[in-house]
C-alpha cells in the first residue's frame, strides 16, 4: 500500500522523554488509503477465524469499526477506566510510559467464543496482553504499526499481523 508509511508521523519525546510516538491519524485523513487499508485488514485470516472483534481504546476503535463493518463482524470495545457501564472485566497494565487499566463488558463477551484483537500499534505488548487476559480464545492480533525492536509479539501465543513495521 503506497504512501501509508508517509502518513504516519513520529513525535520524539512524546508523551515523555525517550518515547518515539507513532501517530497513525494521518491515515484516516486519506479516505481512499484508509478504505484500502481496512479492507485488507478485514480480509485477514485472523478476522475470518474470529466470531467478534475487540478494539482497544481509542485509536483501535477507528480501525476496528471500519474492519468490523467490512467483515460483518460484531465489535466489542476495551475501554479505559470509568467509560463503560454494567458488570465489567477489568485488568491493569503497564505501558512503556506509565500504567493504566482496561475494561470490557461481561455481557458482550458472553455472546462470543473467539476474538480478534484490533489496535493501531503494537509496542511492548502490555495493552494487548491486558485485553488477552480477559479472553479465553483469541484468533489473533491485527495492528496497523508494529514497533518490532520492542518485541511485543514475543509475549503472545496467538498469531500477530502488522501492516507496517518500524
Amino acid at each position: 500500500m503506497k504512501n501509508l508509511k508517509e502518513l504516519i508521523t513520529t513525535y520524539k519525546d512524546y508523551p515523555r522523554k525517550g518515547i518515539e510516538f507513532k501517530d497513525v491519524l494521518g491515515i484516516i485523513q486519506e479516505p481512499k488509503i484508509f478504505k484500502e487499508l481496512t479492507l485488507e485488514m478485514a480480509s485477514s485470516e485472523i478476522i475470518r477465524n474470529s466470531e467478534a472483534i475487540i478494539s482497544i481504546d481509542a485509536r483501535g476503535f477507528i480501525f476496528g469499526s471500519a474492519i468490523s463493518l467490512h467483515a460483518l463482524k460484531p465489535m466489542i470495545v476495551a475501554r479505559k477506566p470509568g467509560k463503560l457501564p454494567g458488570e465489567l472485566y477489568e485488568r491493569n497494565y503497564s505501558l512503556e510510559y506509565g500504567k493504566n487499566s482496561l475494561s470490557v463488558q461481561k455481557k458482550a463477551l458472553q455472546r462470543y467464543n473467539n476474538y480478534a484483537i484490533i489496535d493501531d500499534l503494537l509496542a511492548t505488548g502490555g495493552t494487548v496482553n491486558c485485553v488477552s487476559e480477559m479472553l479465553e480464545d483469541i484468533s489473533g492480533l491485527l495492528v496497523v504499526v508494529e514497533l518490532s525492536k520492542l518485541k511485543g509479539r514475543s509475549k503472545f501465543d496467538f498469531p500477530v499481523e502488522s501492516i507496517l513495521s518500524f
